[in-house]
């Protein structure tokens, strides 16, 4: 059995023996002070930890953390080592499909070229060792904006993608590995009743037409309320859609759980897992800023030679990138990011700082702050993995996973 399927039904078991429901807490692993974070938190919490990396993050390029699959793998092991974790931890691909890298998207890569590129990346992540794939062909730059992509071409395409990596899996031999499918997304089409039963039905099917009837995703991505935007997660929905789900022997699986106002009504209302990413991003900065007003201050007192100009760094870098672009609002488009209100701003430069962590400025802004502050006693990164895993705290608590580690 996969690793993930395992894990789930051994929460499944102790839910009949205890009556505790359990939710598993996934970070996404948009920088090494997250990897690092979660570890410790994992380990402190005595608790599971899943990493669902995007193939913008990691994958055959490097990514945006510059790192493949196979580094990332190595990655984890070193880490979970480093804290003496000797618990579970799962590493997946989130939203594994066409145009879902962005340079796909923004060179406008035909239909061929996008799937053969995610198939490309799944096979380096089988080889490397990965435990899980998100399938997500749910965006298609082909249909006119505006418009749906149609459910059958969701379909047509998920049977592809998991028969690609099934056949390669099984044709070198490698460890069985574990599938998520869907998305929260409005474009990706599974959010009304019946074309959420829809997909279920035709990907059945296919699968089975595949000669794959034995192979069934264990995560289904439902839409609960939460988005880019809404924070709230609606309980009433998860127990509808983990209704339907469960006779197919899946999972509901929540998306955007980032800074979600009620994450304890996840595990209550059967909710398997959910992802949390660009809350811990903000996190990271955070931390960082105030460390930087630490550092002004000791400089003001002549005690610091030279500022490290962190943030100015880090907020020059994210314009520079162009990839705040995709996160403007519609009454925002054409305007540069200088010109945007303070909140929205702020807001953006926050999030979009995963994709620059690992631009050499800002690594060398952050050495020389951490430097400026261990030389007056202060370990910065000791107070940046502290935030960061205290963001990560509330979620191993809400999910009833504290402990979980003694009884797996």
């Amino acid at each position: 059995m996969a690793k993930t399927e395992d894990l789930l039904r051994r929460i499944a078991e102790l839910e009949k023996e205890t009556g505790v429901k359990r939710t598993v807490f996934a970070a996404c692993p948009n920088s090494m002070a997250v990897i690092k974070a979660a570890f410790r938190a994992a380990k402190r919490n005595d608790a599971p930890i899943y990493f669902a990396a995007t193939l913008n993050q990691i994958d055959c390029d490097g990514g945006y953390t510059g790192m493949t699959q196979d580094e990332f793998i190595k990655t984890l092991k070193f880490e979970a080592e480093a804290v003496n974790f000797k618990g579970i931890y799962i590493a997946a691909i989130d939203h594994g499909g066409p145009w879902l890298k962005d340079i796909q998207h923004v060179e406008h890569w035909s239909t061929e070229d996008a799937m053969n590129g995610v198939k490309k990346s799944f096979e380096a992540a089988i080889a490397a060792g990965y435990d899980l794939i998100h399938v997500d062909p749910t965006v298609d730059i082909n249909v006119p904006k505006g418009q749906i992509i149609d459910i059958h071409v969701v379909v047509k395409r998920t049977v592809e993608l998991i028969s690609h990596a099934e056949n390669f899996r099984r044709s070198h031999g490698y460890a069985p590995i574990s599938y998520e499918v869907g998305t929260e997304e409005v474009h990706g089409g599974l959010a009304d009743e019946k074309t959420f039963d829809t997909f279920l039905t035709g990907l059945k099917e296919g699968l089975a037409a595949a000669g794959l009837a034995d192979v069934w995703p264990c995560f289904i991505v439902g839409k609960v309320g939460t988005d880019l935007h809404t924070t709230t997660f609606d309980p009433e929905v998860a127990r509808q859609l983990t209704a339907k789900v469960r006779p197919y022997g899946s999972w509901i699986k929540g998306h955007y759980t980032d800074d979600v106002s009620n994450p304890e009504e996840y595990p209550l209302s059967g909710m398997g897992a959910a992802n949390v990413g660009p809350e811990f991003t903000m996190s990271e900065y955070d931390a960082l800023s105030e460390l930087e007003a630490e550092e002004k201050k000791f400089f003001g007192e002549g005690r610091v030679a030279k500022l490290s100009g962190m943030t100015d760094t880090l907020n020059s870098l994210v314009h520079k990138s162009g990839r705040w672009k995709k996160w403007l609002l519609a009454d925002e488009q054409g305007k540069d990011l200088y010109e945007l209100t303070p909140e929205r701003f702020s807001w953006i430069v926050k999030t979009c700082s995963r994709y620059i962590w690992q631009k050499p400025e800002a690594v060398a802004a952050r050495s020389v702050l951490y430097a400026n502050l261990k030389r007056l006693g202060i370990d910065a990164e000791e107070i940046v993995l502290g935030r960061i895993e205290h963001d990560m705290d509330k979620y191993f608590v809400a999910f009833n996973l504290v402990n979980l580690n003694k009884y797996l």
